[in-house]
């Protein structure tokens, strides 16, 4: 049966043993087709991931926000039973937060099997660090950037936290970080608790919870470090 295999990417470690076990790297070899992102960087992941296969006899599929529909909806026309396709992200798991789930309902639809292999996401390392709760949550991705939508969106995510004991986690483009975290910290009600998680998995990582307000008080510099914000009650 052809397979679409799903490859995590580490999230910040340059040694990808640290965050992927070896059996990542037996089926790694096993894929000479892999649908990215970025040509440049998968590239460079398949490289300090193990990948023996030569790079320049390796084909590589792009999927983005340029990427023409009509192509994208042949990549796996090539799937056959001796040559599984891969699906790489640009970091952490393919498929969440990441828009590889557009191949994965295309082979859901087609009967394709689907490996999902293990590896490091940085929303579930910084909810697992962050002390909320971890039975009910939510990944709401970016908040939005004009004002009133943003302080509307954040009205409702607490809500949510204080009402369902949901965890309420998001992201930020990094270079936007220390004015997202200045905002939360001084709009959010002053008891409801912030986790701000950066740089996980490297010597440089930062996982600290917080109430609200005490976030103004001697602020990280979280600037173009990638951030995981999570509140709760």
């Amino acid at each position: 049966m052809s397979r679409l295999i799903l490859f995590p990417v580490p999230i910040g470690a340059d040694d990808a043993d640290i965050s992927l076990p070896p059996y990542n790297r037996e089926m790694l070899n096993t894929c000479h087709t892999f649908i990215v992102e970025d040509i440049r960087t998968a590239r460079r992941n398949l490289k300090r991931m193990g990948y023996t296969h030569p790079i320049d006899d390796t084909t590589f599929l792009e999927l983005n926000k340029h990427s023409d529909p009509e192509e994208v909806s042949h990549y796996l026309d090539t799937l056959d039973d001796n040559h599984p396709i891969g699906l790489m992200s640009e970091a952490g798991l393919p498929c969440v937060a990441d828009p590889g789930n557009l191949i994965t309902d295309m082979a859901q639809r087609r009967g394709i099997e689907i490996v999902p292999l293990v590896g490091p996401s940085s929303i579930l390392l910084a909810l697992m660090a962050s002390g909320f709760n971890g039975q009910n949550f939510a990944f709401v991705g970016y908040l939005p950037i004009d004002a009133k939508q943003r302080q509307a969106r954040l009205r409702t995510l607490e809500q949510r936290a204080h009402r369902e004991e949901q965890t309420q986690i998001f992201i930020e483009t990094p270079y936007r970080n220390n004015q997202l975290l200045a905002y939360l910290a001084s709009h959010l009600q002053a008891d409801t608790r912030l986790c701000v998680a950066c740089d996980l998995t490297l010597p440089t990582q930062f996982i600290r919870t917080l109430d609200a307000r005490q976030w103004l008080d001697n602020p990280p510099d979280l600037s173009k470090r990638c951030c995981v914000f999570l509140l709760y009650k």
